[in-house]
């Protein structure tokens, strides 16, 4: 045995709201850095703009006033609202002044930043750590004039409010997101459940037409579908549901009308069966045998064919292209030629397959035949009209009723006066089945039948194909 799953799938809900919610999460999340990153630098820009203040007031003391460097207090005036402290370095290094809120502890003048200010009198920023405290350190030189000319001014402020600040600042953000993020849990929850409450009703529904399988029943909502992605669902739900409906009625009048059709040559021939097995068979017992079983066989031969036409998928035809005079000259000349004739035929090709184009000429000549009237004769024509071929079969009769047009093609049906006459109710519909899988139709204009196909061009054909066997 495999490993079994035992993680429930999410339902469309929870991913929705997983979705959103994550995304909020993402969104506050990079707010809250940013908001994080720029107050902080807007504090450690001020501190430092408040550094460099400092320093050039301290260095113009030690050049215009340096008698008041040493004077109690006078490093000990804060800037901006924040207690900086003061130490001043000459050339050497050694201290010249310095805050006394320093107390015992000592700025780094002889690090990398005081050396450079000395020596080459560039000033720059850095941080230090005074005894574990986290202090921002700026160095500026001193010019050549009084005890501490060409020395160096350190100026520094403790950062530990601006750390606390920005700490303080990020768990508000963190503890503000988190609520929001929950709430925005809620609402995308609550929005998704009402959103997709119209959805779970299609479901229950679809669910309960699977369990009847009644194709005749419709998805509906109530106070009808509305203008949005689920009522366009709904729509072609309920198409689809239509057409198995009436992919499934006309299934089942297929079946009731071949069903029928097919009892009588049965029942016939079964009758001369037991007739031959309990008196022999004659000859007429035997002609009679021979009929029933070409009838019974054309019908079932009608039936594939039909069949075979109806497909949509184009499954075991192969399209070629094919000459219609031909296909008029074999079916004309396997009748008798004093009743079928031919009559103007274009050189004119299409995409199909000859076979079943034959078929369906032959069936509406036989049409012709049978309802035409006695003694009549046929003609078939085949005319090019531009990009159209027109293949037409005309007898010398009136035609068919015209209130019937529309059921002359229905499998089966036959009109009242041909009750008496030899078919089966196949062949036009086998004939509108092949045109409508060519790509063509099929019209009645009095006793003239006509199938237009869309035409090709022979030539431009015969290099695709040659092409194509390269």
């Amino acid at each position: 045995m495999g490993p079994v799953n035992l993680r429930r799938p999410q339902t469309l809900r929870v991913r929705l709201v997983v979705a959103a919610a994550g995304a909020i999460v993402a969104a506050l999340a990079l707010f809250g850095v940013a908001t994080v990153v720029v107050v902080r630098q807007e504090l450690r820009g001020s501190l430092d703009t408040a550094l460099r203040q400092r320093a050039e007031q301290v260095a113009e003391l030690a050049v215009s006033a340096p008698a008041v460097l040493t004077s109690p207090g006078a490093l000990e005036s804060p800037v901006s609202g924040r207690q900086i402290v003061v130490e001043v370095v000459d050339a050497r290094g050694r201290i010249v002044a310095r805050s006394l809120t320093l107390g015992a502890q000592l700025l780094p003048s002889e690090d990398r930043l005081a050396r450079a200010a000395r020596v080459s009198g560039a000033s720059g920023f850095e941080d230090v750590d005074l005894d574990g405290r986290l202090f921002r350190l700026f160095a500026a030189p001193i010019a050549f004039s009084g005890p501490a000319g060409g020395g160096a001014v350190l100026v520094a402020s403790d950062t530990t409010d601006i750390a606390r600040t920005t700490d303080h600042l990020g768990f508000v953000v963190v503890l503000i997101g988190v609520g929001v993020a929950l709430l925005a849990a809620l609402a995308a929850a609550a929005m998704t459940r009402r959103g997709l409450r119209p959805l779970r009703r299609l479901a229950l529904a679809a669910g309960e037409i699977e369990r009847t399988a009644d194709p005749s029943r419709r998805l509906g909502l109530p106070g009808g579908d509305p203008p949005d992605e689920i009522g366009q669902l709904t729509g072609v739900l309920n198409r689809m549901l239509a057409s198995l409906e009436a992919a499934r009625a006309g299934e089942r009048r297929f079946l009731a009308d071949a069903s029928h059709e097919l009892r009588t040559p049965v029942t016939t021939l079964l009758g001369n069966v037991e007739y031959a097995a309990r008196h022999g068979a004659d000859a007429e017992v035997l002609e009679e045998l021979q009929r029933d079983a070409r009838r019974l066989a054309r019908l079932v031969d009608d039936l594939l064919v039909l069949e075979r036409a109806g497909g949509a998928d184009g499954s075991g035809v192969a399209m070629q292209p094919v000459d219609l005079a031909e296909v008029v000259s074999e079916v004309v000349s396997s009748h008798d030629g004093r009743v079928v004739t031919a009559g103007r035929l274009d050189e004119v090709c299409v995409l199909g397959d000859a076979g079943e184009l034959a078929r369906a000429l032959t069936n509406l000549v036989e049409n012709a035949l049978v309802h035409g009237p006695e003694g009549g004769r046929v003609s078939v024509s085949m005319v090019g009209l531009g990009g159209r071929a027109e293949l037409t079969v005309r007898d010398e009769g009136a035609g068919p009723d015209p209130d019937d047009a529309e059921r002359l093609f229905e499998r089966f049906w036959r009109g009242g006066e041909a009750s008496g006459r030899p078919g089966s109710g196949l062949g036009l519909s086998i004939v509108a089945a092949i045109a409508s899988r060519h790509g063509g139709t099929v019209r009645v204009q009095g006793s003239a039948f006509t199938i237009d196909l869309p035409r090709v061009d022979r030539t431009q054909d015969s290099l695709q194909d040659q092409n194509r066997a390269e």
